[in-house]
């Protein structure tokens, strides 16, 4: 991890002939918003000087107390290696504050800052590993985006079946060189889909580094005529796209509090307890790591994306929750259900509290599901008392609103916003009408 002072920025900024500075911060929805500022204001912004309209962002403030200001997170400045080399552009990602000097409730960085400080003070680091799925689109005589593509390229594939083995290259490359470390890059099942996977980090990091991926992506794919997408299910009939969590916890001299060597599966009493947690708490959190409508297009049987609030014990990936087969201090527990549409603040938030709460109240996991859930009947899933997880949008609502749980992670401000937008969301498309009904109903009635 950087550890930049002040004085290194500026000199960098100098030495390196950046022009422009890119403060940068999330909104609840988790679109990576910024405000571009000449190398000529660094100092000013560095003193958290730099003021924007909060009421223009959607859940932030009301427009009689719009003022907001950023203060950079020094560790966070980097240089974008995909700008001009003369002239550079650099960014700082920014936590909001209100003009009182407190720190902003509605921000989702806040959010993730405060409960990674209860797992401080519980004696725990939180270590997050992402595999970010997207897919690589064609775009129409215009330049604008469709769900187009000339490649049939399949799981693993390489080129020239994976026509975009170049691009990803290009993405890898530029990641890398912003001082990322990529675990490993690769063509997904779906046509035109792809993964990045990113090596563990701590938490905040995590959550950092997974909104300047996105952006990367999207910009480096736009250089190569192709539409990067994170919407977890742009076509009907092949996989959507996951954004599968890896996690653990370290004590404070950094030891992988999961490992115990002496029970069958490696694994200790506090990541049977946080798995448990998770377990206990995914309906109510669902709309934080499933966020959008489409996102239950993909969390269907079939499709390599879980559906029931399961765990395995033998790397089950028809499970929700499963233990990848390395041990040692590689030992983790692998979230299969989040997509790549999530506010990773909010969602890493939901997760490590849901933890959290399972090593505090000492809850213990069902037992352990390890035969192909997609082939298990309706009786046997009763028999097993196996739920499912929401199937819409509508339902992870519902789950959402009656959680006190969510409430206190998120804080009143977040909680009532992001419930209110959801709500709206999902009221909407109830409205809509789609292609799909005017195809099956409009010749039939």
């Amino acid at each position: 991890m950087k550890n930049y002072s002040r004085e290194d920025i500026i000199r960098i900024v100098e030495e390196e002939d950046v022009e422009f500075i890119r403060l940068q911060f999330t909104d609840m929805f988790g679109m990576l918003k910024n405000v571009a500022l000449t190398a000529s204001q660094l100092e000013r912004a560095l003193d958290n000087q730099c003021i924007f309209d909060g009421s223009a962002i959607d859940g932030f403030v009301r427009i009689e107390e719009s003022d907001m200001y950023l203060y950079p997170d020094y560790n966070t400045f980097e240089i974008f290696p995909w700008r001009p080399q003369q002239g550079k552009v650099a960014r700082l990602i920014c936590d909001v504050y209100r003009p009182n000097g407190e720190p902003f409730e509605g921000d989702p960085r806040y959010v993730l800052k405060k409960v990674l400080k209860e797992a401080e003070r519980m004696g725990y680091t939180f270590h997050v590993g992402p595999e970010c799925e997207f897919f690589l689109f064609d775009t129409d005589e215009s330049g604008r985006p469709s769900t187009d593509t000339r490649e049939m390229a399949g799981y693993f594939d390489v080129g020239p079946v994976d026509m975009a083995e170049n691009v990803r290259r290009d993405i890898v490359l530029n990641l890398e060189e912003m001082g990322f470390a990529v675990e490993a890059s690769h063509h997904e099942l779906a046509p035109a889909q792809h993964e990045i996977d990113l090596e563990y980090m701590d938490g905040l990091t995590a959550a950092d580094n997974i909104m300047t991926f996105k952006m990367a992506v999207k910009t480096i794919a736009k250089r190569h005529g192709l539409h990067a997408t994170f919407m977890p299910k742009p076509k009907a009939g092949i996989n959507g796209s996951g954004m599968h969590i890896n996690m653990s916890l370290a004590d404070q001299s950094g030891h992988n509090v999961f490992i115990d060597e002496t029970d069958g599966l490696g694994l200790s009493r506090i990541a049977y307890q946080f798995m448990a947690g998770i377990l206990a708490h995914m309906k109510e959190i669902t709309m934080l790591t499933n966020p959008l409508v489409n996102s239950y297009k993909r969390l269907v049987p079939g499709y390599d994306a879980p559906v029931y609030v399961t765990w395995s014990a033998a790397a089950n990936r028809s499970a929700l929750i499963r233990i990848p087969c390395t041990r040692g201090s590689n030992t983790r527990i692998e979230l299969r259900c989040p997509d790549s549409a999530v506010n990773p603040y909010l969602a890493l938030a939901s997760c490590l509290a849901a933890g959290l709460d399972g090593i505090k109240q000492e809850m213990e996991p069902p037992k352990s599901v390890d035969v192909n859930l997609f082939a298990m009947t309706e009786e046997q899933m009763d028999a097993l008392g196996i739920e499912q997880l929401p199937e819409t949008l509508g339902e992870a609502l519902e789950a959402f609103e009656h959680s006190s749980f969510v409430r206190k992670v998120l804080g009143d401000h977040v909680y009532t916003k992001y419930l209110a937008a959801k709500s709206a969301e999902w009221k909407k498309f109830r409205a809509e009408v789609t292609d799909w009904e005017v195809e099956e109903y409009l010749y039939k009635f």
